[in-house]
């Protein structure tokens, strides 16, 4: 269901913004932008801070990596907005569009690390049955991911288990693949903030 606060509901400051984005990126404005703009207070800049921190903070995993997990998650809960996004940011991080294709299509049989297979499998688990075991955790530290990877890998499922959730029930718009290479450029060079 679209809701026309996302469209009309912003103050004078972020109407600026809006404007400013789409004469630099000559992209409409990204409905993610418009949704954490709305009440930032309430939800978007706690969120924007803990996508931020789960993206982009410290971790052994690279952004390549994160970003994969991202469009990995969102693919798994069918979130074409999400999937489309940090696809494109997932592989121009890696310079690489072809490991991320494969790595969605089949992560089992795609040419990546055994840690980031299995941790994407853990990540699968949880987010179609919103649980996981310690013999979940074990196969994963088994295949060589560290506690800390885990534990950020967690971080960023939690964060696109809920921007998924969002985009879908405000019924993102979703551009063509110029707005997302557009917004792959941003979010490599700026991040969540």
């Amino acid at each position: 269901m679209r809701l026309a606060i996302l469209d009309s509901g912003h103050g004078f400051g972020a109407k600026v913004l809006f404007a400013i984005i789409r004469a630099v990126s000559r992209q409409p404005t990204p409905e993610v932008v418009k949704l954490i703009m709305y009440r930032p207070d309430f939800f978007g800049a706690h969120m924007k801070a803990v996508t931020h921190e789960a993206m982009r903070g410290p971790s052994a995993w690279s952004v390549g990596d994160r970003e994969l997990m991202a469009a990995f998650v969102s693919k798994i809960n069918a979130c074409e907005f999400c999937v489309k996004t940090h696809s494109a940011v997932s592989a121009r991080a890696y310079r690489d569009q072809a490991k991320v294709s494969a790595a969605l299509s089949d992560p089992d049989t795609a040419a990546i690390e055994e840690p980031l297979r299995a941790t994407l499998g853990l990540l699968g688990k949880l987010t179609r049955e919103n649980a996981v075991s310690a013999d979940d955790m074990r196969a994963a530290l088994a295949a060589g991911a560290s506690r800390q990877q885990i534990e950020d890998a967690l971080a960023v499922c939690f964060a696109f288990n809920t921007m998924n959730r969002l985009a879908d029930a405000f019924g993102f718009f979703v551009p063509g693949p110029e707005a997302f290479e557009a917004g792959a450029k941003f979010l490599l060079a700026r991040g969540y903030r």
